[in-house]
């Protein structure tokens, strides 16, 4: 649905990004991770067709970004949640839905229908008549999310869409989203919240200016070597050491009183492991699994 080829920004001598390349499959939903500046929004405005891209390919479904025959067409098919909602804050929910409607030449009926489906899906249906301006910022914000589908494009983006919401409505959007991916729409998502990229994106890239990695979150994670077991000790010694690698072949990290062995605590050489560090006098406080996050590999990519 979405494919890009070396796709590159530069504003004048700034490289905003740099030989971007990546496929979305339609009904996936992508999520870009990446650090303030690492062209995220950039990104997406480009193949939003609102600036032009400096160089490589994009296309989204049949139609080339940067080709004036086909911006039109692509601005038809697609919704953009932006990372300023700008509504007209004079208009009331109702009626903001209702002008873009008209500016995407939806029918008085599909604009009805879509007004009220949304609305109550998002929980604004009691504020349709109130002024945006006296929203508070999550109203504002899903009421943004409402106005990108309100001619039901079939690819979806979105632009920090959780940022400065509180947990609640930050949920609603969450779970909002998954609805969306039931229909089948294909949705490219900008953010910073890891554990929101980790419950609702079917693949991940980490963006610094460049793509410096890319996969499902699983894979993103198993990337960093898997789990691993942390053992706490009363006092870590020489002895415990020798005895732990007389036993096996994982590799044995100390920190503080600590051993940390590159196997999961189910794995059976656990246990012969645990028998060589009491025989050797070792006095265990606890053993725990450590799982790879989707934090860990994001803070070893970006640096």
């Amino acid at each position: 649905m979405i494919d890009a080829q070396n796709l590159t920004k530069k504003f004048d001598e700034v490289t905003a990004v740099e030989g971007l390349t990546f496929h979305i499959d339609e009904g996936e939903v992508f999520g870009f991770l990446g650090p303030n500046g690492a062209g995220k929004t950039t990104t997406v405005r480009m193949l939003c067709c609102l600036i032009s891209k400096t160089g490589g390919e994009a296309r989204i479904a049949d139609y080339d970004v940067g080709n004036t025959a086909d911006s039109l067409k692509i601005r038809k098919m697609i919704g953009l949640v932006p990372d300023n909602v700008g509504l007209y804050d004079k208009l009331s929910a109702y009626e903001n839905l209702d002008f873009y409607g008209k500016l995407y030449e939806c029918t008085e009926k599909l604009r009805k229908e879509n007004i009220e489906h949304f609305l109550k899906m998002l929980g604004l249906w009691e504020k349709k008549d109130v002024a945006a301006g006296t929203l508070s910022k999550g109203m504002k914000q899903k009421l943004a999310i409402a106005r990108a589908l309100i001619h039901e494009p079939k690819v979806l983006f979105m632009d920090e869409p959780t940022a400065n919401l509180d947990p609640e409505a930050s949920k609603t959007v969450r779970d909002f989203i998954l609805e969306l991916k039931k229909e089948n729409r294909t949705i490219l998502l900008n953010t910073h919240n890891l554990d929101e990229a980790q419950r609702i994106c079917d693949r991940i890239g980490i963006l610094k200016t460049r793509l410096l990695t890319i996969g499902t979150p699983q894979q993103l994670k198993e990337s960093l070597g898997g789990v691993k077991t942390e053992i706490q000790l009363v006092q870590v010694n020489d002895a415990i050491v020798s005895a732990v690698k007389k036993v096996t072949t994982h590799k044995v990290e100390i920190s503080d009183n600590k051993l940390i062995i590159d196997v999961g605590n189910i794995d059976t050489a656990i246990p012969t492991i645990i028998e060589a560090i009491v025989s050797a006098g070792g006095r265990i406080q606890s053993v725990t699994e450590l799982n790879p996050t989707l934090e860990d590999v994001y803070l070893k990519t970006v640096k």
